[in-house]
């Protein structure tokens, strides 16, 4: 896909005044004079092109996208892609090349270094693959770090810290050290001392890659839950296809720097935008994610009038017992308005498909 193409796909999900983040045009080109490439015919060289000639590596390359507050945006791609660069970029841990980033309103592009400060202690928080737990110190006071920096008195972060050791499921380890807690038990104290702050938007970068797989499916299945608890903003990078089907409300996928494609999962397994995501979700069940709105069909004459009524953003695995179990096709509907019908053979065609 183009860069232009990418830009129409950038997924803008609201008007301004509701958006949580909105990143426009970013660069982040590493290498001597990396500012003298943009806006040149060097940009639109590939990245092994632009190194080879230049000496620069460009590891973002003019992303734009907007996420919508509640939203769990995750981005996805391989070593190299540049996702975990630009979750650096998004706080300016790592300055960007070029472009503009906004969260809540604020231009975080131009903030001073007293309101990044400000910005990472209470509005943003981050969660990594490495802990980074003070082993001295006990979970509840791990948990409760962040606010102690920020000046909390002992007796409101102590009360905060063991409400979020309740909510991540570690009551009864408050005074345990970390070296004697399971790696996911420790990420649940990075999740709650992420969560003790109360930051407007959560950031994860890869949390979960060194956990063995079923801790790591419990720990997804822990960001699922907080989320409709708490219901923050997350960004979430990941490499797993998987782990971003199942966490993303959308899913931004990147390669060399670049924008492939931003989509909710039903798009991007039913429309990827080119091979290389065709290839990324060729081995998923598609009735795992796609939804009625990919298998429905137009109403023949008088289907319309009668029949069970589905939602379309039911998912064909959970709709398949309902429609199956039907006398009749199903009529599928968009909130109140009428769409379409989908049939046993709807359904059957997308799991036979998978068996084949």
């Amino acid at each position: 896909m183009t860069q232009t193409q990418a830009k129409e796909h950038s997924g803008a999900t609201t008007g301004e005044g509701d958006v949580a983040l909105s990143v426009k045009d970013l660069w982040k080109i590493f290498g001597d004079k990396a500012d003298k490439v943009i806006g040149t015919p060097d940009a639109e060289l590939s990245r092994q092109e632009l190194q080879a000639k230049t000496g620069c590596v460009a590891a973002v390359k003019d992303v734009s996208f907007e996420v919508a507050p509640g939203e769990v945006f995750v981005v996805m791609g391989l070593s190299g892609s540049g996702k975990s660069t630009l979750v650096r970029l998004l706080t300016r841990l790592i300055e960007p090349t070029q472009g503009s980033i906004r969260m809540a309103g604020e231009d975080i592009t131009s903030a001073s270094d007293q309101q990044l400060r400000d910005l990472r202690r209470k509005h943003v928080a981050m969660v990594f693959q490495h802990f980074g737990l003070l082993p001295h110190r006990k979970v509840v006071d791990n948990i409760a770090f962040g606010l102690e920096v920020r000046g909390v008195s002992r007796t409101e972060r102590r009360n905060r810290a063991q409400e979020m050791v309740d909510l991540v499921g570690l009551s009864g380890y408050e005074n345990s050290y970390p070296d004697q807690l399971s790696g996911g038990m420790q990420q649940r104290v990075g999740l709650a001392r992420a969560l003790a702050a109360d930051p407007q938007l959560l950031m994860f970068d890869e949390p979960f890659s060194a956990l063995d797989p079923l801790i790591r499916r419990d720990m997804q299945n822990e960001v699922i839950r907080l989320h409709e608890e708490v219901g923050k903003t997350m960004v979430f990078i990941t490499h797993d296809l998987a782990e971003a089907l199942k966490l993303g409300d959308r899913i931004l996928i990147m390669r060399d720097g670049e924008i492939i494609q931003i989509g909710r999962p039903d798009e991007v397994v039913g429309a990827p935008a080119d091979d290389y995501v065709k290839d990324f979700v060729s081995e998923v069940p598609k009735s795992h994610v796609l939804t009625l709105r990919w298998v429905m069909r137009p109403a023949r004459p008088g289907e319309a009038d009668n029949g069970p009524t589905l939602q379309a953003d039911r998912v064909v695995r959970d709709a398949a017992r309902e429609v199956l179990a039907a006398d009749g096709p199903c009529r599928v509907f968009a909130g109140e308005e009428f769409i379409g019908m989908v049939d046993d053979e709807d359904i059957l065609r997308v799991v036979v498909a998978e068996e084949g």
